[in-house]
């Protein structure tokens, strides 16, 4: 069986490649379950200093399935709210839990979820031709996945909000000049610089790696909780919405 998500390494550093061509880096279960064995492999080899994730093509990663979406509308309806939420996957902070330093090479798409995994890493890099958007209102539903945190922390409050209730498309380049508190490149540039990135990174010692990332994300982890349970409320609500299965069926359908 292929896996559509691939662990290689340069030295010391990890290089995590999502190529789940079928769904187009959508969260499929074999996409999901692949790339948390990738990052349990990053666990597991004691020379890895630092990882590197990335895409392909024009896509980086592109958020829940069709499938997926329905089935938390029908959870909700049916009055079955065990575990209902976008985070019911558990892997929205793999980047953030992972105790070496990530740097997503966002050379590629970001949608919904896509987009809050990504900027979950330690430095994200985007790329100025591709899209990202935070789609989740475009649905009907609010924002999961800890977007409603992690994209005013990364992007910035005002411009965090505007596109957590837009529901639009950004270019990375529009991010770029808006003043968005990432790094921006063009896509041909971004897994490159990702990598000389990873190589600075990799030259310093493991231990002080790790303990400054978990000191700097110290934070993060506590208040994330809070922002989880507020999202998992707000779900409970909105899929229960009469018109959001006909948008996602509709917009899926587009």
């Amino acid at each position: 069986m292929n896996s559509t998500v691939t662990l290689t390494r340069q030295g010391a550093v990890g290089v995590v490649a999502m190529e789940d061509r079928q769904s187009k880096n959508t969260f499929s279960p074999a996409f999901v379950r692949d790339l948390k064995q990738a990052f349990d492999a990053v666990a597991r080899t004691p020379d890895l200093r630092v990882v590197v994730v990335h895409g392909f093509d024009n896509y980086f990663c592109c958020g829940g399935t069709k499938e997926e979406l329905v089935g938390l509308v029908e959870g909700v309806q049916s009055q079955d709210t065990r575990g209902v939420s976008l985070d019911g996957l558990l892997f929205y902070d793999l980047f953030l839990r992972c105790e070496l330093p990530v740097i997503a090479a966002m050379q590629g798409h970001a949608i919904g979820g896509g987009l809050a995994l990504g900027l979950f890493a330690d430095f994200c890099i985007l790329a100025e031709e591709c899209i990202y958007s935070a789609v989740f209102m475009k649905y009907g539903f609010t924002p999961g996945m800890g977007s409603t945190y992690i994209l005013p922390k990364r992007l910035g409050a005002t411009l965090g909000a505007e596109m957590l209730f837009t529901a639009r498309n950004y270019y990375g380049l529009e991010l770029k000049t808006r003043g968005a508190q990432v790094q921006v490149e063009k896509k041909a540039d971004v897994v490159k610089a990702a990598l000389r990135m990873a190589a600075d990174l990799a030259e310093k010692p493991l231990l002080s790696l790790r303990l400054l990332k978990a000191h700097l994300n110290q934070t993060t982890r506590q208040e994330l909780q809070r922002v989880i349970e507020g999202e998992r409320a707000m779900h409970r609500q909105t899929f229960a919405q009469p018109d959001v299965r006909e948008k996602i069926e509709r917009l899926f359908g587009t």
